[in-house]
């Protein structure tokens, strides 16, 4: 038709090219999947085989006490009597007590083949053999646990029964001068008479560094003096163990309670950094945290108190190590298990046979402020911040001074 333009004629092959082109979405940044790249396959990595002898070599822990027999279970249900019922119970503990003991015996030989358990569980072991048979001579006098237990005396105003207390000699005899050795220094630091407030490190899951500290005086110091360890509640709480310390001499720890005993002229010891920090991760031994507002300070400023810092060196090893956080991490050492939970079960309850020191440092002056310096926040500090550096310092002088932890 007039007027009409013709249409111009345009190659097959390179139309389609500019049309494909011209309908693509504009690729953005620079990843080869959206280029076409084709895909890299990965190179598989060889893995050595693991030998077997690393597959065995760390022994199973074990996570629980065996179970009592069936015939027992049935006994303990038809007690009826209140009295039959402690019988049995304190029965129960007595075998609970013997099967952790040769369980712990049989961990300790698995440990000690081990060359990645190095000398601190062959020490352990060697210790162990030599005070069994000890053992066994100190306490034949014991028919059983029963006899240590049995029946209560009058209690004092603060729980105490000294009946129960002369009954245990025997066996906390043994613990501090066989199981433990317990090595004293300058204990004539602590006054023969009137008000002393002794200041120490608390480092075991129980309180047997309160117990090794009143049984220090009462046997050692020239004056023999009784000493009255003062515990949280959360020591307190504990089954069988608040109980049982309360009944050999430990007292709550409130100020109503401490200052009484101070204005009667007695000796107590506090432990500041609280039972709660007993088990502080395995690497954290020896460091001592800090002493919260100082209660203590203002205590033996009212009265005039001389604060004397105690060092207890071996009580951070009473505890088994596995029973600790980081201790698996520091043996293995893989930081990333620090923060593993401890293994539970009674064998971290257990007191291990740790040699102990127990140093009493210089006392530090109180009187010379006078009693009005206790409401004073910047008096009460500095004398807090004075017995936290004296006592960590005696801490690092005598863990280094150690020869071994159980030999």
């Amino acid at each position: 038709m007039a007027g009409r333009r013709p249409r111009k004629k345009t190659g097959g092959k390179s139309d389609k090219a500019s049309a494909r082109k011209r309908s693509a979405k504009p690729v953005m940044g620079n990843d080869p999947f959206e280029r076409g790249a084709a895909v890299r396959r990965v190179a598989p990595v060889p893995v050595a085989p693991i030998p077997v002898e690393a597959e065995t070599s760390v022994p199973p822990v074990p996570l629980s006490l065996p179970s009592r027999p069936a015939e027992e279970e049935g006994a303990a249900v038809r007690v009826s009597t209140a009295s039959s019922d402690s019988s049995s119970r304190l029965h129960a503990l007595e075998s609970r007590v013997e099967s952790a003991a040769a369980t712990a015996a049989s961990r300790l030989r698995d440990l000690a083949r081990q060359e990645a358990s190095g000398q601190h569980a062959k020490d352990l072991l060697e210790t162990v053999a030599g005070l069994l048979p000890v053992l066994r001579e100190r306490l034949g006098a014991l028919a059983s646990l029963r006899s240590l237990f049995a029946g209560t005396g009058e209690l004092d105003a603060f729980g105490m029964d000294r009946g129960l207390f002369e009954r245990a000699m025997p066996v906390l005899e043994f613990l501090y001068t066989s199981w433990w050795r317990v090595e004293l220094r300058q204990i004539e630091n602590v006054s023969a008479q009137g008000p002393v407030m002794l200041v120490a490190n608390h480092g075991s899951a129980l309180a047997w560094d309160a117990l090794v500290l009143r049984l220090a005086l009462l046997r050692d110091h020239p004056a023999h003096r009784e000493l009255r360890p003062l515990l949280d509640e959360y020591a307190l709480k504990l089954p069988l163990a608040g109980v049982g310390a309360l009944r050999l001499g430990a007292v709550p720890a409130t100020p109503e309670n401490a200052l009484s005993l101070l204005r009667e002229g007695r000796a107590l010891a506090v432990f500041p950094e609280g039972s709660h920090n007993a088990r502080r991760p395995w690497t954290q031994r020896y460091r001592v945290e800090r002493f919260g507002r100082g209660g203590f300070a203002k205590l033996a400023l009212r009265t005039g108190a001389p604060i004397v810092p105690c060092a207890v060196v071996g009580s951070e090893e009473t505890s088994a190590p596995f029973a600790r956080t980081g201790w698996l991490a520091d043996t293995l050492g893989m930081p990333f298990l620090a923060s593993a939970p401890p293994l539970p079960g009674l064998l971290g309850v257990i007191p291990l046979p740790s040699r102990w020191s127990v140093r009493f440092g210089e006392p530090i002056d109180t009187q010379t402020a006078g009693p009005g310096a206790a409401d004073d926040s910047s008096r009460v500090l500095e004398l807090t911040e004075r017995a936290r550096a004296s006592l960590q310092q005696m801490l690092d002088e005598d863990v280094a001074a150690r020869r071994s932890v159980y030999l």
